[in-house]
């Protein structure tokens, strides 16, 4: 099972569903609308009689009242396998909770709790579920599953994981199943443009990808003076950030983010920002609801935290 630290989470997500976005392809009985059509699932239209048909299709009671043959078309439920790809590159180490005041919640934190809450409301619906990540102590998988104690596993891979390194995801998700769900979590920084192009080649041949652009609230609200501006993956600068400063790289950083919105909508996956300063679970309800697509990222928020 996982931490008790994940309890609360995964007691506000009891219950929660998570719709696949797209009728997946034929597969194992599941929660998903699926293209294969048959006899059993939800009704969806009747098409008239055609040599070769099964008999057992035919609706008698119309065939009764309008002396004409039709056959009854349903749309079957399938399972999705949901796979989580995230980023754990020093840069998702931001902030250090050591070195800010109150111990803010570091991106990698943040990421991993919603990995945990996803793959427990994609468990429950009887999905399988896997991960792949990458830091300092080298690739980790885990390969999807449905078995009891799976998001337990996931928990305590993730938190076995040392961030840290260079970006790395590409390639991790050749190594994932077309047709699986695939859920990518990271801060847009190092290899995204590769990233993006992978997700684009997956939706183009039909695949779900959804990605969740982690934000710290602390990218978006520098202070002011002196301070050591500190890039993790390569050196340390010092940096007066005074009005106009600040105002610059706002404006950046806000481009940034719209201009990665933009991009990732376009390739025909799901794209949705994730800020450290909002609960975890609102963040999965929104994905899951599939609000957050359609609000560009801009100085307002994404999502608005709980009790503002």
């Amino acid at each position: 099972m996982a931490s008790q630290n994940d309890g609360p989470l995964l007691d506000a997500l009891r219950g929660v569903r998570w719709p696949a976005r797209r009728v997946v392809g034929a597969a194992l009985p599941g929660a998903h609308r699926s293209t294969q059509r048959g006899t059993s699932g939800e009704f969806t239209e009747y098409r008239l009689y055609r040599q070769g048909d099964d008999p057992r299709q035919l609706d008698w009671k119309l065939l009764a009242r309008s002396d004409r043959a039709f056959v009854r078309l349903t749309n079957d439920r399938a399972v999705v396998a949901t796979w989580f790809a995230i980023d754990a590159s020093l840069s998702m180490a931001y902030p250090d909770a050591s070195s800010t005041p109150g111990g803010a919640l570091s991106k990698w934190a943040f990421a991993r709790a919603i990995a945990v809450g996803l793959a427990a409301v994609a468990h429950a619906s009887g999905d399988p579920v896997g991960l792949v990540t990458t830091g300092a102590n080298g690739p980790q998988r885990l390969s999807a599953r449905t078995r009891r104690g799976t998001v337990g596993e996931l928990a305590r891979l993730l938190d076995a994981v040392v961030v840290g390194g260079a970006h790395a995801l590409t390639p991790l998700l050749s190594a994932i199943p077309l047709r699986a769900r695939l859920v990518i979590l990271t801060d847009l920084l190092g290899d995204a443009d590769d990233v993006l192009r992978v997700a684009a080649q997956r939706s183009a041949a039909g695949a779900i990808v959804e990605c969740l652009h982690v934000v710290a609230r602390e990218e978006l609200e520098l202070p002011v003076g002196a301070f050591l501006a500190r890039d993790p993956e390569q050196a340390t600068v010092e940096r007066t950030m005074d009005r106009r400063t600040h105002e610059a790289y706002r404006n950046r950083f806000d481009a940034f983010r719209t201009e990665r919105a933009r991009l990732w909508r376009a390739s025909g996956a799901g794209y949705a920002e994730a800020r450290t300063d909002v609960p975890a679970t609102r963040v999965i309800r929104q994905l899951i609801a599939g609000r957050g697509r359609d609000v560009a990222p801009s100085a307002a928020e994404s999502f608005t935290p709980e009790g503002r």
